[in-house]
């Protein structure tokens, strides 16, 4: 199960529209065509195998050539592998923490090296999961997703203190079951698991893509300049502000005068 990929486009168009520009790293050899409406200043998309290092780390040193510097990041690469413990094999196994746990580290590694040489008090936003909380779903076991969420959780706690000294932030937010294109399928195929999300979320609905939108660019922005390791739960409830009513009331929110590097899977 993607967690999000440029189909949902929403942090992507977020960000731009806000002045930041834009560098996306993604398995798909190409975006989707909305990603070119934006002006050429906002950035590129440049192909990457988020589990093979010379890969991640030829494609993000493009992406620091194109753009010059990196002012903070998105890490959203996630796969999932719906089945109880007893199920899955060795490979689809190590595949999920691959990219779940070692393309999350890997990149905030290469992102606080590049922060640090540049001397840019970046900012780092990594997806974890309400999974990585001990939810425990009955009708979709996801031992393996649940075990590389937690390890994102636990991995950034400490991060942002060790990162603070260099001024970087390390945020990480926690969604609760959000509409991507899997599981809006999934609700053809196995209705239960889409409708135990929705019954039990706090406003009876499945969350957005676009309800990430106000945090991930909140998190980016100057607007949280004392906020590190702190997770950010949004469990299917949309935050009670947009974007630009944040940005009226508050000048840091409204340019990201900056440019944010973007790691998806598709």
């Amino acid at each position: 199960m993607d967690f999000t990929n440029t189909k949902d486009f929403g942090e992507t168009k977020a960000i731009a529209q806000l002045g930041g520009g834009i560098a996306i790293i993604d398995s798909a050899p190409e975006p989707v065509p909305e990603f070119h409406t934006l002006s050429e200043r906002y950035g590129i998309h440049v192909q990457g195998d988020i589990t093979d290092q010379e890969s991640i780390e030829k494609a993000f040193a493009q992406c620091v050539r194109s753009l010059g510097q990196l002012h903070g990041a998105l890490t959203a690469a996630g796969i999932c592998v719906d089945k109880p413990l007893l199920e899955p094999d060795w490979e689809s196994t190590q595949r999920t923490l691959n990219v779940n746990v070692m393309g999350t580290f890997w990149v905030i590694k290469l992102l606080a090296r590049h922060f640090t040489d540049e001397k840019i008090p970046g900012s780092i936003v990594a997806i974890s999961s309400v999974n990585g909380h001990g939810l425990y779903v009955p009708v979709q076991p996801q031992s393996s997703y649940n075990a590389s969420k937690a390890a994102i959780k636990g991995l950034v706690g400490p991060l942002a203190g060790e990162l603070s000294q260099y001024g970087i932030k390390v945020n990480p937010i926690s969604p609760g079951a959000i509409r991507t294109p899997l599981l809006a399928r999934l609700e053809g195929e196995k209705r239960d698991i889409p409708d135990w999300h929705q019954n039990g979320a706090p406003f009876q609905r499945l969350g957005l893509p676009k309800d990430l939108t106000p945090m991930v660019c909140y998190l980016l922005s100057d607007a949280s300049a004392s906020t590190t390791g702190a997770d950010m739960l949004i469990t299917e409830l949309q935050l009670d502000y947009t974007l630009a009513q944040r940005a009226n009331s508050d000048p840091s929110l409204a340019q990201l005068n900056f440019n944010i590097l973007i790691v998806l899977k598709s």
